[in-house]
């Protein structure tokens, strides 16, 4: 696959669910890819860029146009949110008290998050409970973060349609939730493997690396 491909498949899902291509975010998940891949991407017109790890991140954004929009889409340590937050526009991990209330020191507003819904994909032992998402939104609300919406990774789908119903749930999930908390209408879900699917369902933000770069570089950025 390829960017071009990536962008024109997603648009023909969002047509197929009756939605606009502009309702969609294409977060590019760069990780371990070097400086001048990511530049190719960027001239190509793509601006929404993902990390998962906190020092990769620090260390590319210095070397990178100032314009690139930031993700953090992995999970993040609580000790690491003081370096990340000032450089990204939206947490997509935020899962527990300590991460919340670390992410909310610091000077000026915090960046928004989305709140991390567990559904076991890849091997997760980070997310919130399914069970326990109310409360969760409840103490994440409290201490003032800036809760957009919700993120899930399904367990690895053998063939995309695997994963439509998690993100059946994510969706009916949030519009439960935006009933009591309006403020939280994003559905951050869908990669490489299952993101046309997830157009589909309802998803405004994918998580695509694979498709975009290619294989991972094994030896870091």
């Amino acid at each position: 696959m390829s960017y071009e491909s990536v962008m024109e498949r997603a648009a023909a899902a969002a047509d197929r669910a009756g939605r606009g291509s502009d309702d969609i975010t294409v977060v590019a998940v760069s990780k371990t890819m070097g400086v001048e891949e990511i530049l190719a991407v960027y001239d190509q017109g793509h601006r929404d860029f993902g990390e998962n790890r906190a020092q990769e991140l620090a260390e590319k954004v210095p070397l990178l146009p100032r314009d690139i929009r930031w993700h953090f889409v992995g999970a993040l340590q609580s000790r690491k949110a003081r370096s990340v937050r000032p450089l990204v526009t939206l947490l997509h991990s935020m899962d527990r008290r300590s991460l919340g209330s670390a992410w909310m020191k610091g000077h000026g507003h915090a960046p928004p998050v989305l709140a991390h819904v567990h559904f076991g994909g890849e091997g997760q032992k980070s997310g919130v409970r399914v069970e326990e998402i109310s409360e969760a939104l409840d103490w994440m609300i409290g201490l003032g973060l800036d809760v957009r919406g919700l993120m899930a990774i399904p367990p690895l789908p053998e063939h995309p349609e695997d994963s439509r119903r998690y993100f059946v749930d994510l969706r009916v999930m949030r519009d439960e939730i935006s009933i009591e908390h309006p403020s939280v209408r994003e559905l951050s879900m869908g990669m490489t493997d299952d993101f046309e699917v997830a157009i589909e369902e309802g998803a405004s933000i994918i998580r695509v690396g694979r498709a975009i770069f290619g294989p991972r570089n094994s030896t870091g950025a």
